[in-house]
């Protein structure tokens, strides 16, 4: 875990109010260092439905294979999350470590081990003992409290620099509703169906089906379009669990994603996906630049996400532009080797609004030292007009700095 904050770290951090049915409780169980808050345990009242997804890694760890199954309960109980080894790549061991796991949080709160929802992050390789949660899960389910959503979000954390958190508050009905939400994820970003850690509580009354749509369709363009270096984790889990206590106030039951009643709901829920997968790709290792890159007149949406992907992920991009160097050249040889239509010489390039390119050549109106003088903005934005169709997308990465390469190079130390 960085000492250093991100300088693209949010500047407001969020009053996170109380999800009614939701405790949390943190501490520090010794998973790989000592004296570090490394488990987080969230208590779930009855009846609270849960939904995920999941990386798309073919070597997940045995977190992700053990929430897969107990998915189709469509009920959640708790979930318990460990810091500092991700049980992944470990065996018949981490398949024991799991049911170990759940072992204990379900004795703990009195529950079934089927409903206990586990993650992991950290080390890959590194057998986890399970025996570490042995009386801490015990003491954390009788001081668990309504509050400190900072504080869980700061336990699950690896080599992000700041807790990432996100809420809203929106009309159910006649009632409101809150949602909470939470990540962690700095490095090993390009997902597929999630990235890193992520948690999403609310008390509406969802089932755990209308949960699952959500999640499935909000993650497209949030988490699914964050990219910090191309390298998609073993553990990427995101999880949303309903508590249904808003019922109370009188909020309806929803079991349809079809439901009108949805609307304003889904839009609110979709802005805290979104908020957490910014705060990602600004945590991003060592990342000083946010990188929004858009690409407009492409044949098809998914031929914009594999060329704006692309852009996003080439390291000669990405380390121009922690050189502060407004290399287009850069972006048309990403754009060409995305293996999807283009043509030379319909592009157009701008950085932060500044056409810099257009028709297979740079722009007449060209100004170095106007564009340099952009380039050191924290924000920078690449657009790339295709002029094929009517295809768009929108992708956030960050620069690849030196510091990515000293993080990553004794991550293990």
């Amino acid at each position: 875990m960085s000492t250093a904050i991100s300088p693209l770290a949010p500047t407001n951090v969020p009053d996170m109010p109380r999800i009614a049915g939701v405790r949390l409780a943190t501490a520090a169980a010794g998973i790989r260092y000592k004296n570090r808050t490394d488990v987080l345990l969230a208590l779930l009242d009855k009846g609270t439905t849960v939904a995920g997804v999941f990386t798309k890694s073919k070597c997940p760890s045995a977190a992700v294979d053990w929430c897969r199954d107990r998915l189709k309960g469509g009920e959640a109980r708790a979930l318990v999350v460990n810091s500092g080894n991700a049980n992944a790549f470990t065996g018949k061991t981490g398949k024991q470590a799991t049911k170990l796991t759940a072992d204990i949080a379900a004795k703990a709160i009195d529950s079934k081990p089927a409903k206990i929802f586990l993650c992991s992050t950290g080390v890959i390789g590194e057998p986890l003992d399970a025996t570490k949660f042995d009386g801490v899960l015990a003491t954390l389910a009788q001081s668990a409290v309504p509050d400190g959503w900072n504080n869980a979000a700061r336990a699950i954390m690896t080599t992000d620099t700041f807790p990432k958190v996100a809420t809203a508050t929106v009309k159910l009905g006649k009632a409101k509703v809150r949602i909470n939400g939470m990540a962690k994820g700095a490095g090993m970003i390009a997902p597929d169906m999630a990235t890193m850690l992520a948690f999403i509580f609310t008390d509406a009354p969802l089932s755990s089906a209308v949960l699952q749509s959500l999640l499935k369709s909000g993650v497209e363009d949030t988490f699914n379009a964050v990219t910090i270096d191309g390298d998609t984790s073993t553990s990427d889990t995101l999880l949303a669990f309903a508590t249904g206590a808003a019922k109370e106030k009188g909020a309806p039951e929803i079991k349809r994603a079809s439901d009108p009643l949805l609307k304003e709901f889904t839009k609110a829920f979709y802005g805290v996906l979104a908020d957490l997968a910014e705060q990602v790709a600004r945590d991003g290792e060592g990342a000083r630049k946010l990188v929004e890159i858009i690409i407009e007149g492409a044949v098809s949406k998914k031929s914009a996400r594999k060329i704006a992907m692309s852009i996003a992920n080439s390291p000669l991009v990405k380390t121009a532009i922690a050189g502060e160097d407004a290399n287009w050249g850069r972006v048309v040889m990403a754009v060409g080797k995305a293996g999807e239509p283009a043509n030379r010489d319909k592009l157009a390039i701008s950085f932060n609004g500044i056409r810099v390119a257009t028709k297979g050549a740079r722009d007449p109106s060209y100004n170095e030292a106007e564009v340099s003088s952009l380039m050191k903005q924290p924000k920078i934005q690449i657009k790339v007009a295709l002029g094929l169709g009517k295809g768009s997308d929108r992708v956030l990465t960050c620069d690849l700095t030196k510091e990515y390469v000293v993080i990553n190079g004794d991550y293990r130390s």
